[in-house]
């Protein structure tokens, strides 16, 4: 059985932001400081790869891979279902788990019904990399997100690579524009598209991009901060036929139920999963759960 270490806290950090974002106020103005830096090194990282291999030979290995797995029938389903995040860290919690064996612990969520499994690639700030996606695509036929923070085709290329059916894209990460051009990119490429938000504005973009999936993250990019009310704020702005997902403060079946009856077709659980000693059952407690 997947045992995952005690959590170790760490000082708080903010998450990611990507270019193309607006100047945050002088009140945020730390916090995008430290977002620049983690941006900055997610740069870094991706030119470190196109120097190793060209983008056409990265185009190449993705057309080797077998066709991508449609999520969304799983995400339609009666009742809740649950995106199980492989997830050893984040910038507000520090380190969460090891996770020696990211294919041992998505083999624990397929089992326990996850409709989807989440699998951070981010190196720096989450401790992922693109080698724990090939793991996992290698142990499990579940649908696969490549979560990480897209600002090129590149990685969207890359995801398809190493086996992703979904990618992640951040609405407040990106321009109208770079968010149009790599929708259109992924969606090319047969991947399937979580378009996040976190307020009114961002919601309004994702719903006028066309997004047929869209995340509603409850935390604050600026505060850190969980709001719970968050997602039900949201929800009634997103299109009935679009799938919504709740994000962010998840810890257990009565969060499931509740976002569940505000509207909520799926959860996207991490740190509450990877802490569990037992996150197949865990994920069994919330599959399924309401409508």
């Amino acid at each position: 059985m997947f045992q995952p270490p005690e959590p170790r806290t760490s000082p708080v950090r903010t998450r990611e932001r990507l270019d193309g974002v607006p100047s945050p106020s002088s009140e945020s103005a730390h916090v995008s400081s430290v977002l620049d830096e983690i941006v900055d090194g997610v740069r870094l990282d991706l030119a470190r790869r196109e120097a190793r291999m060209p983008l056409d030979l990265v185009r190449a290995s993705a057309l080797e891979v077998p066709p991508a797995r449609d999520p969304m029938p799983g995400f339609r389903a009666p009742g809740a279902s649950v995106i199980a995040e492989v997830k050893r860290r984040s910038p507000s919690k520090g380190d969460l788990a090891a996770i020696p064996d990211p294919a041992a612990l998505a083999g624990a969520y397929a089992r326990g019904g996850a409709a989807a499994i989440s699998v951070l690639t981010e190196e720096r700030r989450f401790g992922g990399s693109l080698d724990d996606l090939r793991a996992v695509r290698a142990s499990v036929d579940t649908p696969l997100l490549r979560k990480d923070f897209m600002v090129s085709a590149y990685q969207l290329v890359e995801a398809r690579a190493a086996g992703a059916d979904l990618v992640l894209l951040i609405v407040a990460a990106l321009s109208q524009r770079e968010l149009h051009e790599l929708y259109l990119e992924a969606r090319s490429l047969g991947l399937t598209v979580l378009v996040e938000v976190h307020d009114e504005p961002e919601t309004r973009r994702a719903v006028e991009l066309g997004a047929e999936l869209i995340g509603v993250n409850a935390r604050n990019l600026k505060t850190l901060a969980v709001d719970p009310d968050t997602f039900g704020r949201l929800a009634p702005l997103i299109p009935d036929h679009v799938v919504k997902v709740a994000e962010s403060g998840i810890t257990g079946p009565a969060d499931v139920e509740r976002f569940v009856a505000e509207g909520a077709d799926a959860v996207l659980v991490g740190e509450a999963l990877v802490k569990d000693g037992d996150p197949e059952g865990a994920v069994r407690d919330m599959t399924g759960l309401g409508r």
